[in-house]
């Protein structure tokens, strides 16, 4: 079942100059992004830096007004929803940050900042010290962590807090941008596999963003590759390693460290530079930094369709490699 939708999803951005401010053009952060994530599942999204992966996180979150498009959560669209219904529908949404320090107060306890959202959703009751001492405890952490502050924590103890917040109010829902990324891998895998605890005892849903896509790999049903704004190839986590088509997931690919120092994987090195998203090519958008390079790819943008041989595998590329 659909949990969240997002229909033909756009940001642009303006560009201003001189001294009155004036518009001389537009950042096409995202460019018409359409995907549908089931209750219980994990959407992976990955790609470059600047890709869009960040603000389409915060365009579902709403902190972000979208260009144009729908973002639907549980049948809601959340852009016709009054502030209190917005308000309500925040408790199914909730966000873990990628760095695991600036999303926490320095100036509050930890007690004090699992309390903020109780407090603000009115959930404040006789019973919160026993429910925040549960809530720490559940991400792995012990009942003294609540009378200190963040600086006294590691990073991955922080980030430990910072799930704990998001899983507060028990949402449905939980975007991810890149939780891992600021960490040592060490610690990584360790709350990689405290998600995926959390997401089997409390049926969440996630959509997981990361630049790594071992740890997509590890966490995710599905997987979506973004390229200066649009999803260029979307399938099932094993497919996408598996088989993956379009030429810029190869190249992704092909970048996965191997543990075996004598492997003779053929690297595929992207040449050029990633294009401007306020300037972006004409027709097909990796067409600049592709090997395979055709005339109509430069006249003409490919549509994301199913790939003939398998229905869940869709690819925007006019040739399948």
């Amino acid at each position: 079942m659909a949990i969240l939708e997002v229909r033909n999803l756009k940001k642009y951005f303006p560009v201003t100059s001189g001294v009155f401010l004036r518009r001389t053009g537009w950042v096409y952060a995202l460019d018409d992004v359409s995907f549908v994530l089931n209750k219980g599942e994990t959407l992976g999204i990955v790609g470059e830096s600047g890709c869009g992966k960040t603000t389409l996180a915060r365009c579902i979150m709403g902190l972000y007004q979208p260009s144009d498009g729908q973002v639907i959560i549980k049948g809601q669209v959340v852009s016709k929803l009054k502030s209190q219904q917005r308000k309500e529908l925040a408790k199914n949404l909730q966000m873990i940050f990628q760095d695991p320090f600036e999303s926490l107060n320095p100036r509050q306890t930890i007690k004090e900042i699992l309390e903020e959202k109780y407090i603000i959703h009115g959930k404040k009751n006789g019973n919160l010290d026993s429910q925040i001492k549960n809530l720490i405890e559940r991400v792995g952490l012990l009942p003294e962590t609540l009378s200190k502050f963040p600086h006294e924590f590691s990073g991955g103890q922080r980030q430990r807090i910072g799930i704990a917040r998001a899983i507060s109010l028990e949402p449905e829902i939980i975007i991810c941008d890149e939780p891992v990324s600021a960490l040592d891998v060490s610690v990584q895998s360790k709350i990689l596999n405290l998600l995926l605890e959390l997401q089997k005892f409390l049926g969440l849903t996630y959509m997981f963003i990361s630049h790594d896509l071992s740890v997509v790999k590890h966490v995710s049903d599905t997987i979506a590759v973004m390229y200066l704004g649009k999803i260029i190839e979307m399938a099932d986590a094993t497919d996408i390693y598996n088989n993956g088509q379009h030429p810029y997931t190869k190249a992704l690919l092909s970048s996965i460290p191997l543990p075996d120092p004598e492997s003779d994987r053929n690297r595929i090195v992207l040449k050029g530079e990633v294009p401007s998203v306020e300037n972006p090519p004409f027709g097909c958008r990796f067409n600049t930094r592709c090997e395979h390079v055709k005339d109509i790819c430069l006249e003409q943008e490919p549509k994301l369709l199913k790939n003939t041989k398998d229905s869940n595998h869709l690819t925007a590329c006019h040739f399948f490699f």
